[in-house]
């Protein structure tokens, strides 16, 4: 009488399974929060979510001969005081990430090797994230997948180049040019003709990168297929600012209906680097013949819409929460035991 319906949650008595979760920055979210009170099936350990930025940690990790194959110390807030920060020393069971390795300012794959070394389980896995940090290794797989689907999955014609010696140019005006493997618009520009791409190989000699050359595509609008575990989205962009960068500068964003062929895009992507479960796959629709060209595949530190973060936040946590079961669930137990 007078006592709740519910029945009373069981507490869980094992120790805790961390989850590290690389997300910083003015757009990373709350995981902790997302998080909360959610715990696993079949797993009588509770979880507890640490986030920090690359920056914020430092990794150690031992072969199979240890019981602590990756021990993590990182730098948080004090509870209340977001300027002070202390140190803590964790054992990740499990890593969200949703960061780039390599940016403009610093590259962090040492810290990401610490990971791989250990064979700690993440999303995306660990090895898909290191093949995402050079771009021409994303575009071979794009290249193996076009080869083989022809039309349905057609990209923008690119050529390749390992420097400023083997580099020429032979396809239509006006090209756009990407030097290495940066993200946001970085490292990209907008030749006219072939005198200013001599001036432009001037630079690349000095900057000693690679580079990728294409054909500049008059775009109507850019389409972004987004791809969460078995979650699609599909959007529009269409630039406000007169920019031919529209990822850069102000556009109109609405989200549209994923048609068979875009859904096939993400499928397909999905599938590179042993499997992708946060994707994004952007394109353009050609003004002049009406075709959509695939112009690149984003992993794991895809960016998401704001007005649908939080419930595509929630999609990617129940996603964690699913492969930490599959992890340490029963199922698990019963295949170590045989």
């Amino acid at each position: 009488f007078g006592g709740s319906s519910e029945p009373e949650r069981k507490k869980k008595s094992g120790p805790a399974l961390t989850i590290l979760v690389i997300d910083s920055g003015s757009k990373s979210s709350d995981w902790k929060k997302i998080f909360d009170g959610k715990e696993l099936k079949g797993v009588d350990r509770p979880l507890q979510v640490i986030q920090c930025g690359w920056d914020d940690f430092h990794v150690m990790s031992d072969g199979p001969f240890s019981s602590s194959p990756c021990i993590v110390n990182v730098r948080v807030s004090v509870e209340g005081d977001v300027e002070r920060k202390r140190v803590v020393t964790i054992k990740p069971a499990f890593v969200l990430v949703r960061n780039e390795v390599c940016a403009l300012s610093h590259d962090r794959r040492a810290k990401l090797f610490g990971l791989m070394y250990g064979n700690i389980p993440s999303v995306n896995t660990l090895k898909s994230i290191y093949m995402f940090c050079e771009r021409p290794i994303v575009q071979a797989e794009l290249n193996r997948i076009s080869r083989c689907h022809g039309d349905k999955f057609l990209l923008v014609p690119q050529s390749y180049f390992a420097s400023y010696q083997e580099f020429f140019y032979g396809n239509t005006f006006p090209a756009v040019i990407k030097v290495g493997s940066a993200h946001a618009g970085f490292g990209k520009m907008k030749i006219a003709n072939h005198k200013d791409m001599e001036d432009f190989k001037s630079v690349l000699a000095v900057a000693d990168k690679y580079c990728t050359a294409e054909p500049f595509i008059d775009g109507k609008y850019d389409l972004r297929i987004q791809k969460i575990g078995s979650h699609y989205r599909a959007f529009k962009r269409m630039s406000i600012s007169g920019t031919w960068k529209t990822n850069t500068q102000s556009s109109h964003v609405e989200e549209i209906d994923v048609k068979p062929e875009y859904k096939f895009w993400a499928d397909e992507a999905s599938k590179m680097f042993g499997g992708l479960d946060i994707l994004t796959v952007d394109a353009i629709h050609n003004n002049n013949n009406g075709k959509e060209y695939i112009m690149e595949v984003n992993g794991t530190s895809s960016g998401l819409l704001p007005s649908r973060q939080a419930e595509d936040d929630a999609h990617i946590r129940d996603l964690v929460l699913a492969k930490m079961e599959e992890e340490y669930g029963e199922k698990k137990k019963k295949k170590k035991k045989k």
